[in-house]
């Protein structure tokens, strides 16, 4: 991980896990691998993912995968989605069983203020998402103002990124305009592209700009940016402004140097990523995944991140205003004593 201490930049989740073992917590680990099993399995665990080439669906088939080598399923399985809102949709609609979804957009649908309140729980804060404010390197883009007048991929509609794009325009004075208007004064035109679609459009010079809110590296972006040399924009401006007007979920991250070959260290906005399930999923199923949660922990980290984990006991309840199911609550507190 290129970062140092005085970086701001937390621990990598293999940093938080050999820490966890350092501290003692290794008898806590082994209670929690002996009784993963003790109970009753489901028959299907279907996990909502996100898009090829992104975090969400990598970390979503670690997890099925995990899911069913520890038998708390005895089938688990992942549904590619657009991100965080499908996720949350496919919970409340019962076809997903877990779902990985950005802390803003659990909220918007399941705090307190939310459209379902009480219907969906998380089982713990797992890890940091980044936003990307993706440019070519050879152009003229420097800034979040140098978008005024330009073309931007804004994210797939039902993923966390296109919550998150709209506010980081308000904040920053800028105006959306769909594709196919012209832009006037602090107009963007905004396109509705998901990962692949937008980071194509980029390298094809379609668009001007590209949001992404994912892990560090992205696998998508790392692949393109071997070929057309990208930029990354600083957003950590952005922040204050955002947690006035929407909440404390938006953080000031740095994307370590090098995440990308040849891109410098980049401060921007990080939101947390919860995982969730329905209030009324079994005690059992809950329990048997936080167990997998610091339990297998190892098992869960995809082999390209970098970025900020949050697997370890002590973070995991950190789930902002969305409850943790009451036997996820249980559970983390038979881990700690």
């Amino acid at each position: 991980m290129n970062a140092n201490p005085a970086s701001g930049l937390h621990p990598s989740r293999r940093s938080v896990l050999r820490a966890a073992f350092a501290a003692g917590t290794v008898s806590l680990l082994a209670a929690a691998l002996a009784s993963c099993v003790s109970g009753p399995r489901r028959e299907t665990i279907v996990v909502a993912g996100g898009e090829p080439g992104g975090f969400y669906l990598e970390f979503a088939t670690l997890l099925a995968a995990s899911l069913q080598r520890h038998q708390v399923a005895r089938t688990a399985t992942v549904n590619p989605t657009g991100g965080s809102l499908d996720n949350v949709a496919q919970l409340l609609s019962g076809e997903a069983t877990l779902a990985v979804a950005l802390a803003d957009a659990a909220s918007l649908e399941g705090g307190p203020q939310g459209k379902h309140p009480g219907q969906i729980a998380a089982l713990g804060k797992v890890y940091q998402n980044y936003v990307h404010a993706v440019v070519r390197r050879d152009g003229s883009i420097t800034s979040l103002d140098d978008l005024a007048g330009r073309t931007v991929a804004v994210g797939m509609p039902g993923s966390g990124t296109s919550l998150i794009t709209p506010r980081l325009f308000e904040v920053a004075g800028l105006k959306s305009a769909p594709a196919g208007t012209s832009a006037a004064g602090r107009d963007v035109i905004v396109k509705a592209l998901g990962l692949n679609d937008g980071v194509a459009a980029l390298a094809a010079g379609e668009v001007d700009a590209l949001f992404w809110s994912g892990g560090v590296p992205t696998a998508a972006i790392a692949q393109a940016h071997t070929e057309s040399a990208f930029a990354l924009l600083d957003l950590s401006s952005l922040i204050p402004g955002l947690r006035e007007r929407y909440g404390a979920f938006y953080d000031k991250v740095l994307i370590p140097g090098d995440s990308y070959p040849g891109i410098d260290a980049m401060w921007t906005v990080g939101v947390a990523n919860l995982l969730l399930c329905r209030t009324d999923l079994d005690a059992e199923t809950v329990r048997q995944t936080v167990d997998l949660l610091v339990g297998h922990a190892d098992e869960l980290i995809p082999r390209s991140s970098v970025g900020v984990q949050f697997l370890s006991p002590d973070s995991l309840i950190n789930t902002a205003d969305v409850p943790l199911h009451p036997a996820a609550a249980q559970a983390y507190r038979e881990l700690h004593g």
